[in-house]
């Protein structure tokens, strides 16, 4: 799965319903008017993106959408529909594939969708009408445009490439969708020599991906918009019926590779919580390949989260791994600097976890096992799968960083904390470890449909690992608390004592409205917004050189953002100086940039050594 607003951005359907009255047909008109570039149209019956590119590129559009039927259900939404199935380059199938497909297909439309599907319509979670409406709805892909027009200046020591990964679904949903369920495509601007050289946006060519694209439709379920309810077991049925009957090949893997950005060993690496990483290569001109799916040169067996952790000390990257089915439920291991790969530490928890992220700190990990857990058997009584489970306390886990085996892991009790980011976490003289977080509530929000507002409060915890005690205070004060999510401290001190954090304001809640600089010590907030009908995502601190003498302060850098006009269609990347918050520089991008994830930059020397 993959990381709400960028991670905890699915949420939107609530509130965003709550604000705008009738859901689909007002979330629809905010797409932005006709007849200008990446504009998007809704209709009552489909969502459709109309994106731009260069003429010749080759962009990959939604397949043809057949309507389920024009007038909408008793509950007032929109049919399902099923698209055709395009013609150009599918995949040949013998006589018993193509038999065994029409009766596959004629199962999923006339049992799943017809009668477990369309008579009970869509929570606002799994809704496509609000999940992609706007700016969330995907774009096709655009080569590489150079030499992009910039107002201001950028400053010369940013050289080298940022890139977001976000999701962009490739073909209209046939069924539920969320956010997280978007195949995963990347956005790239090189900068150098004080310009804006060139802008991509391409797919990262997962498994799936591929063979959706050959056989003309969706295939895979999407794993948080449809899995829930007796439908949703359906589809998994049909999903290993297909696999069974050699329709569609699993074995390399089912992820979308569409939420975190790590830049390792030579490597940009591409990742979802549900698959191997994938590896994109940055070409000369700016452009982006896929390699292929990651490995670790066959060291990695299973599934990666989406947010490991890069060492700035010590090279190392250390991640986590957790399985929804089986025991362990969840693994720890690291890469050493030349990519060797630690022995598994298996974590052992009474039941999966929905564990998005972690910190590190010089010589632990921590770890948050919250309430928000995986019951598959939910799905039997008609729910979804991904609960929060408030017989559960929350607790975050301290284990040094090449521990032998989780015996030397002491688990802090923290009542009522659900954390789906962790910003950072160092520790003190004292003994304590303390970890920066946005704390959610409703916890399960992000993927259950809730009529409570949903707040993100960035959060100090500190767990004495020696008494077993845990205290927790918001950073800011009541009377200036705004949601705050996705971000990050100077990555050079990850891991170490930091005083600030760039975060989104996630103002008005799904959408993210500007930025802040938040003093982690004394609650004050400086904040950069978009202005009106201006929205943007993750904030991405670029530092200045770490190995500079004298040392260079900790808010010595420039924040890195795009940013989306609704009102005018166009999207930009602004650059900001991070000591005083002042725009520096405005880069305009040739095509829409749809909201997102997460991101990283790679710089020029890094990027020449690409293995």
């Amino acid at each position: 799965m993959a990381a709400t607003l960028t991670t905890p951005r699915p949420s939107l359907t609530v509130h965003m319903k709550r604000q705008h009255g009738r859901r689909c047909p007002t979330a629809a008109r905010r797409g932005g008017g006709g007849g200008k570039p990446n504009s998007v149209r809704f209709s009552v019956s489909t969502v459709r993106s109309l994106p731009h590119a260069p003429s010749g590129a080759p962009a990959y559009l939604p397949v043809p959408f057949v309507p389920g039927g024009d007038a909408p259900t008793l509950s007032g939404k929109p049919a399902i529909g099923v698209p055709k199935t395009l013609r150009k380059d599918e995949k040949k199938l013998n006589f018993f594939q193509r038999a065994a497909a029409m009766v596959l297909d004629a199962f999923e439309e006339g049992f799943v969708a017809n009668v477990l599907e369309r008579p009970h319509g869509l929570p606002s979670t799994a809704d496509p009408a609000v999940q992609i409406a706007g700016n969330f709805a995907p774009v096709g892909e655009t080569p590489p445009a150079s030499a992009l027009p910039v107002s201001g200046r950028i400053p010369p020591f940013i050289n080298g490439l940022y890139a977001r990964n976000g999701a962009n679904p490739h073909f209209d949903p046939v069924a539920g969708h969320h956010l997280f369920d978007g195949d995963g495509m990347v956005h790239a601007v090189r900068i150098g020599n004080g310009g804006a050289e060139s802008y991509a946006c391409r797919f990262t060519e997962t498994a799936r991906l591929r063979q959706e694209r050959a056989l003309g439709r969706p295939m895979f379920p999407k794993a948080i918009g449809e899995l829930h309810g007796h439908s949703g077991i359906a589809r998994l049925a049909l999903f290993y019926a297909r696999a069974a009957c050699g329709l569609i090949d699993p074995s390399h893997g089912t992820g979308v590779a569409n939420a975190g950005l790590v830049y390792f060993n030579g490597r940009l690496l591409a990742m979802s919580e549900d698959d191997l990483p994938y590896q994109v290569r940055v070409t000369a001109d700016g452009d982006l390949e896929t390699v292929g799916r990651y490995d670790f040169d066959g060291q990695l067996g299973r599934a990666m989260i989406a947010h490991p952790k890069l060492d700035p000390a010590t090279g190392e990257l250390h991640a986590l791994s957790y399985d929804v089915i089986k025991k362990p439920y969840l693994k720890y291991f690291y890469f050493s600097p030349d990519g060797t790969k630690s022995a598994d530490v298996e974590i052992p928890l009474d039941q999966p976890t929905m564990i998005h992220d972690f910190a590190i700190t010089e010589n632990y990990v921590v770890v948050p096992d919250h309430q928000v857990v995986f019951k598959l058997q939910e799905m039997l009584r008609g729910g979804s799968p991904v609960v929060l489970d408030k017989g559960k306390t929350s607790r975050f886990g301290v284990l040094p960083k090449h521990a032998a085996d989780a015996s030397e892991m002491v688990w802090v009790d923290v009542l009522d904390c659900f954390c789906f980011h962790l910003w950072n976490a160092w520790e003190e003289e004292t003994g304590e470890v303390v970890v920066i977080g946005s704390s959610m509530t409703p916890a399960d929000s992000i993927f259950n449909e809730s009529d409570e507002r949903l707040e993100s409060v960035l959060t100090e915890i500190r767990l004495n690992t020696c008494t077993g005690e845990s205290t927790r205070r918001a950073i800011l004060p009541p009377s200036r608390q705004v949601n705050l999510e996705v971000g990050m401290v100077n990555r050079y001190l990850l891991g170490r004592k930091t005083r600030y954090a760039y975060l989104a304001i996630a103002e008005p809640w799904p959408k993210v409205s500007g930025f802040a600089k938040v003093d982690l010590v004394t609650g004050e907030l400086t904040k950069f917004e978009y202005g009106e009908g201006r929205f943007g995502g993750e904030p991405f601190f670029v530092p200045m050189d770490a190995s500079a003498v004298p040392p260079r302060g900790e808010d010595d850098g420039h924040i890195l953002s795009f940013v989306h006009d609704e009102l005018a269609g166009t999207s930009e990347l602004l650059v900001v100086n991070a000591a005083d918050m002042q725009l520096e520089a405005t880069v305009q991008l040739p095509s829409r940039v749809p909201y997102g994830f997460h991101g990283t930059f790679i710089t020029t020397n890094e990027l020449s050594s690409q293995a």
